[in-house]
């Protein structure tokens, strides 16, 4: 039991510290130019969790992945946040229009925001895992997205859970409401990058 409760003590620990740097962090850069940096930093921490690594200094790690990839997070940022305007306003255009071509395209617009979304949700685990040019890791999170319908169903469930979790007891949102998505989305991710990598494996 007393092993048990230290284990339990130090998890507490460390979601509330990530929790907060990522807060924090994400003030720091005016929200705006925070939250990308902010994320990344947050998914590289929980990335160590994943593969079994603690010994590390939380504080350390998230500061200097945060400074590092400050510049090309925000580019890659920049990059979601004009297409996801660009299908805001198509989907508001489509509400605009009359006829069974606005019910048509509104739904087809629809399906390519859950796209969007899915694809900006595999992004930041892929990030932190992989090396490649900020072309290269939208093009895999949006292939990846289409290819990994259980993934994105188990992830879903999780943020579901999490999202219901953090309504009915609002006192727990400072202390999880970005760690506990990032460990659980990137817990599904790395399952599913392994699983990849065995399929793809050169024989």
């Amino acid at each position: 039991m007393g092993r048990m409760f230290q284990e339990a003590s130090e998890w507490i620990v460390r979601l509330a510290w990530s929790n907060f740097l990522w807060i924090a962090f994400t003030a720091v850069g005016a929200g705006v130019f925070g939250i990308m940096p902010a994320t990344v930093a947050l998914f590289t921490v929980t990335r160590k969790w994943k593969l079994k690594e603690f010994d590390f200094s939380i504080r350390k790690l998230f500061i200097n992945t945060y400074k590092k990839e400050f510049v090309r997070s925000n580019v890659t940022g920049m990059i979601f946040a004009i297409i996801g305007v660009l299908l805001y306003l198509d989907l508001k255009i489509a509400e605009g229009m009359q006829g069974t071509i606005s019910v048509v395209l509104y739904v087809f617009i629809g399906f390519i925001i859950l796209l969007f979304v899915n694809t900006v949700i595999h992004f930041f685990p892929l990030y932190v895992h992989y090396h490649y040019s900020v072309k290269e890791y939208i093009k895999q999170s949006f292939i990846i997205s289409l290819i990994s319908p259980t993934s994105t169903f188990l992830i879903a469930i999780g943020l579901f859970f999490i999202g219901y979790l953090l309504v009915n007891m609002p006192g727990l949102i400072p202390f999880l409401l970005g760690v506990l998505p990032a460990y659980w989305i990137m817990n599904v991710s790395i399952n599913r990058f392994h699983s990849l990598e065995k399929q793809y494996k050169p024989n």
